[in-house]
């Protein structure tokens, strides 16, 4: 081989090493502005209670309207063999519902929710992480000085949910799978002549308890005739899989909890009352979530229609 061949290879091993190096930096960096689902804020122990009660105040005390509250399930046995107990408390401000009032269905991020999770004897306390949900919901407002805002009050460890999170772009145009559906492909639930009419019939619906559903909140966003309430869903006869503890116990299996994922919600617009997808809302939340095994999208594939189903029970 001439100097010149082995220069030229050197060369080339070289520039191809530096390229590999360049990618994997671009890579390692574009990772590290990727977003999460959820936030850990702090761990604790001893009893909900009086977790919630000092998480209440904090969240006053910084600028926070808590809206509802609810326990989705205490003392339930997962599928991995864990005894998990729940409480979920729905917050929003001046910000938020500013945010959600500048786009179509910007409703669905007007409300964040706090989560206090006691897994064994272990309290894990999270959030929604504005920003991811911002996205996801496609507004105009990326939501960072309430991601702040939400820090500040209650503390910010780590964001998790996904091992190597999304970027801002795929979660505007997030979907899990081909033909799985998108944030604007949304599920109507019913129609009726009159905004006022569409709330009422909601509002009868939820405290009849509908499809085992119950209102956990209901937030108006300024300056449109629209409204997002909180549902909390316990499943009923041929809905069993609707159920909040249901759907959980299955695919909440990670070491930190994704409780924040409830409660599911139900907008109503003008006369026309709406929900996101199931199959789209258990995704955003579970990006990382398999199709397959005994924790995927197959092991509850009977709670997209009956979540619908409840949703749209309490709706009419």
């Amino acid at each position: 081989m001439s100097n010149y061949t082995k220069h030229a290879s050197t060369t080339g091993c070289k520039l191809g090493s530096l390229a590999i190096v360049l990618i994997s930096l671009s890579m390692t960096a574009s990772a590290a502005d990727n977003l999460k689902p959820f936030e850990m804020a702090f761990n604790s122990t001893g009893d909900i209670a009086p977790v919630v009660t000092q998480l209440e105040q904090k969240l006053a005390a910084n600028g926070f309207e808590v809206v509802g509250t609810y326990a989705p399930y205490t003392n339930l046995k997962f599928s991995n063999g864990e005894t998990v107990s729940a409480e979920v408390i729905g917050v929003t401000n001046s910000a938020l519902k500013q945010a959600a009032a500048q786009t179509p269905f910007g409703g669905f991020a007007a409300v964040q929710r706090v989560t206090i999770t006691k897994v064994n004897d272990q309290i894990e306390v999270a959030y929604t992480n504005p920003t991811y949900m911002a996205n996801a919901y496609r507004l105009k407002s990326d939501l960072a000085a309430v991601d702040t805002q939400l820090g500040k009050a209650i503390g910010a460890q780590a964001a998790f949910g996904s091992k190597n999170g999304l970027s801002a772009s795929n979660l505007q145009n997030y979907h899990y799978k081909m033909m799985m559906p998108y944030f604007t492909d949304l599920d109507t639930l019913a129609q009726y002549p009159s905004y006022q009419k569409a709330l009422d019939a909601v509002n009868a619906g939820l405290a009849a308890h509908k499809g085992g559903t119950a209102k956990v909140y209901q937030v108006s966003i300024p300056g449109k005739e629209q409204a997002l309430f909180g549902v909390a869903l316990s499943g009923t006869q041929g809905q069993e899989c609707s159920a909040d503890s249901h759907i959980m116990s299955i695919i909440d299996g990670s070491q930190q909890k994704s409780t924040g994922h409830l409660s599911y919600e139900i907008l109503v617009s003008g006369g026309t009352v709406y929900a996101l997808p199931a199959k789209f809302r258990i995704a955003i939340n579970f990006p990382d979530l398999s199709m397959m095994g005994p924790n995927g999208f197959m092991a509850i594939r009977c709670a997209p229609g009956a979540i619908q189903a409840a949703l749209k029970d309490a709706s009419n």
